[in-house]
């Protein structure tokens, strides 16, 4: 190397001396000529040559550094050919190749998409979006693909273009499955249930072809009928159901407010009856206990038992009870008929109060001394 700089300096310093004496002609033809040395001007070639040959390999130097790296992005991998075989490189960053020998093919692994039905200016595409319902009805409907690269070798060799390979397969499989539901499906409830099944059958058919990509989503953008009249009378079917819809959502919130107070409700009757029926039933097997107790000693003594049932009776009643007096004998002695339970001595005791509160000397007296007695009878009776 120091040879070669040091012949490189000579050469410069050759021009330079040369390109001195070409400022002064007129010195030179005042000078005799020197006879130039043999040999000279093969060594200005040589040196020359040694320059050409250092910039060819420093040419060659720089080439080889820049194609011995490659960088891959965080969304992308790298399919690397080493004589003709692929593999994949996954891990972004810097890597290094062998120039001319391995080939770098880098490929996008982010979601991408493209449309059915409808180009990049929304406008329709009609040998792709008009469709035949069961029902053979046209129908226009929009889709949209969503997929991704999950084996970038496959992507890469498998076929030429596997996103028109995709898309083919897209459109057969939409076709395929808008052909099994009506019209009234298609435009109005019936689109998850075509979308779930358009991707069921892409899928399987995917891993079939097994072309290295990945799908990720397909939805239906739009869906209407071809012309305009009937356009907006499917939109005022679609209107009415969402009526419909919305009239039944509506009742079976009314259903939800209204019915869990029925059943509170409900309860609540049930159990205010369960507690009058034990109530009543024991209340009733009170009575009975008290009827029975009262037989039985209406059994041992009847007259008393009967008197004080009476007295009882008349505590509860008489309080308030309103009697009309007419003066009348009729009425004093139903009183006493009632009050002492023998019509004999009930009659006997009244005539005596009359006779004696009317102040009569023979009769009054004996009725008074018969009323007595029957008063004394009827106390006795009360005592025992």
């Amino acid at each position: 190397m120091a040879n070669i700089f040091d012949d490189i300096m000579n050469v410069l310093v050759g021009k330079s001396s040369g390109s001195g004496s070409s400022q002064k002609p007129d010195r030179e033809e005042e000078e005799p000529k020197k006879e130039k040395k043999p040999g000279r001007g093969r060594k200005a070639v040589k040196n020359g040559g040694k320059i050409a040959g250092i910039l060819l390999v420093v040419v060659f130097v720089v080439i080889l550094a820049m194609n011995s790296t490659y960088t891959i992005g965080e969304q992308e991998q790298a399919v690397v050919t080493t004589f003709g075989v692929p593999g994949a490189v996954t891990e972004s960053g810097l890597h290094f190749k062998i120039p001319f020998v391995q080939q770098v093919t880098k490929v996008d692994t982010t979601i991408q998409g493209f449309s059915v039905g409808f180009d990049s200016e929304d406008q329709v595409v009609d040998r792709e979006a008009v469709m035949i319902t069961s029902d053979f009805n046209f129908v226009d409907i929009d889709f949209y693909v969503e997929y991704r690269v999950s084996d970038p070798v496959k992507a890469v060799f498998a076929s030429k273009q596997p996103e028109e390979i995709l898309r083919n397969l897209a459109q057969s499989c939409i076709r395929s499955v808008v052909s099994n539901y009506d019209v009234d499906s298609v435009l109005t409830t019936g689109k998850n249930e075509i979308q779930s099944n358009i991707k069921e059958m892409l899928l399987a058919q995917m891993e079939e072809q097994d072309i290295g990509l990945q799908l990720v989503n397909i939805t239906i953008q739009d869906s209407e009928p071809p012309t305009a009249e009937v356009m907006a009378a499917f939109k005022n079917v679609e209107t009415a159901k969402q009526g419909k819809e919305t009239s039944i959502n509506n009742a079976n919130r009314y259903r939800n407010e209204k019915l869990p107070k029925a059943e509170a409700d409900v309860d609540q009757i049930l159990q205010e009856a369960e507690s009058t029926k034990t109530r009543r039933v024991n209340e009733a097997y009170g009575a009975v206990a008290i009827f029975n107790a009262q037989y039985e000693e209406y059994v041992k003594n009847p007259l008393v038992t009967k008197q004080r049932m009476f007295y009882e009776t008349m505590e509860d009643v008489l309080p308030n009870l309103k009697v009309v007096i007419d003066g009348t004998d009729s009425v004093n002695t139903m009183l006493m008929d009632q009050l002492s339970g023998t019509p004999g001595q009930a009659a006997a005791g009244a005539a005596g109060r009359e006779s004696m509160e009317s102040g009569t000397t023979g009769g009054g007296t004996a009725g008074g001394q018969q009323g007595t007695a029957g008063s004394e009878e009827t106390g006795t009776g009360a005592e025992n």
